[in-house]
């Protein structure tokens, strides 16, 4: 056994999967993840907010954890480094309904093992937990309103999310902005 866990069946000594913070601020996802992982065998705790996430994950101490990259009062990739630090070799999994190639190389710094765009299939986010992920490579190239978006999306990070410094940077009306930026990513 490897710090508690048992490397025969791959799950916890205790015959769990082992613990996950999901934290999310949609409920009905939250819900629907919850029960797909408690099938899998994992002890989930939930959280709506960074705030509240901070809160359980003290008294929690997770293996694994899920994190919205965008939540109602703060930005997920905080929690990530938090989480890093406070138990170092947690899996965290970031999820966004926003997929950027900026965001995934922001996620992926901070310390996630993997980042997921919405919706996820519970299979998928299951074996993002578990290390078995296999993304495959894409050799065709980014459509033109992909490079966009992407270029976008990364001035967005590094203007700390604020949609006017964007616009100002971006030559762009703040309106139009925000109109891309409600909508999905278009199709590599």
């Amino acid at each position: 056994m490897i710090a508690g866990r048992d490397t025969d069946t791959g799950g916890m000594a205790d015959g769990s999967a082992g613990k996950v913070l999901l934290v999310d601020d949609d409920a009905p996802l939250r819900r629907n993840l919850v029960r797909a992982l408690e099938r899998l065998g994992y002890e989930i705790a939930t959280a709506a907010s960074l705030r509240e996430a901070y809160d359980v994950a003290a008294s929690f101490v997770p293996e694994f954890a899920v994190v919205d990259l965008n939540l109602t009062d703060g930005h997920g990739m905080e929690l990530v480094e938090t989480l890093q630090e406070l138990r170092p070799g947690i899996r965290v999994v970031v999820l966004t309904g926003y997929d950027s190639i900026a965001s995934s190389i922001v996620a992926t710094k901070a310390g996630a093992v993997g980042y997921l765009a919405k919706p996820v299939k519970p299979e998928e986010l299951a074996a993002a937990l578990a290390g078995e992920l296999d993304q495959p490579a894409d050799e065709s190239p980014m459509s033109a309103d992909r490079v966009r978006w992407e270029h976008i999306q990364r001035v967005f990070e590094q203007c700390s999310r604020n949609v006017s410094e964007t616009a100002r940077r971006l030559n762009m009306h703040r309106r139009t902005l925000q109109r891309i930026l409600s909508k999905r990513a278009p199709r590599p």
